[in-house]
């Protein structure tokens, strides 16, 4: 189901009809406390934007959400310019189109992030299903169970979100993950820090691992993965 929140009726329906058109379910909201309650109440798979509305603007309906939720979001905006877009990304947007944008960008945006959003809640059920496991690395060891990590027989004193990232990249030596997936996966609500929380996080991370933390590999324009043995 998608939630679009437009104030402009007129391109509400036309956006309206397209998507459903497309086979999706929309609700529509048009301002932003009717937006808030309707992502509420609907929990959307996807939620289209604009960032001008009355009550709350766009930004502040998009800060909102992501106090509580990962619901993936397209802003539709009629600001060009670059700060702007920058401030919606890093406050949580996934995507912007630009107004006026042409509907086949938009179903095009609309499928990709609807994919995405799949293909992470997939990665997350076989990465859920393989939890549990003492995973080791030369002389690194974790057991999620005791939530203990060892490197060299001493152990590790390492936050929450870096434990979880540390066996996240055990678990898959040789594959990149997203630091969008870095997100949902470790961070699940916490979306405020952005990619800058992610890479701090392994930063500091790779501090503690000692020579052992340059297996952390960075995957440029990606995120991050752990060398293959």
């Amino acid at each position: 189901m998608v939630l679009l929140v437009e104030d402009a009726l007129d391109l509400a329906q036309v956006v309206r009809r397209e998507l459903e058109a497309g086979g999706y379910v929309v609700t529509h909201a048009a301002d932003g406390e009717a937006a808030l309650a309707a992502h509420a109440s609907a929990q959307p798979d996807l939620v289209i934007l604009d960032w001008m509305l009355p009550k709350l603007d766009g930004l502040e309906v998009l800060r909102r959400i992501r106090r509580s939720a990962g619901t993936p979001v397209l802003m539709l905006t009629a600001r060009g310019e670059e700060t702007d877009r920058v401030i919606g990304l890093e406050v949580g947007a996934d995507d912007y189109l630009t107004k006026p944008f042409s509907m086949r960008e938009l179903m095009a945006r609309v499928r990709a992030m609807l994919r995405r959003a799949e293909l992470i809640r997939q990665t997350l059920s076989e990465d859920q299903a393989s939890a549990g496991q003492t995973l080791s690395r030369g002389t690194l060891l974790l057991n999620a169970e005791s939530h203990l990590a060892t490197l060299a027989g001493e152990e590790l004193d390492l936050s929450p979100t870096e434990f979880a990232l540390l066996e996240l990249l055990l678990r898959g030596p040789g594959r990149a993950f997203s630091r969008a997936y870095l997100l949902d996966t470790i961070w699940r609500e916490s979306y405020i820090g952005g990619d800058r929380s992610v890479d701090n996080v392994v930063l500091r991370l790779r501090k503690k691992l000692g020579p052992l933390g340059d297996e952390i590999e960075t995957v440029w324009g990606i995120g991050y993965r752990l060398r293959p043995e």
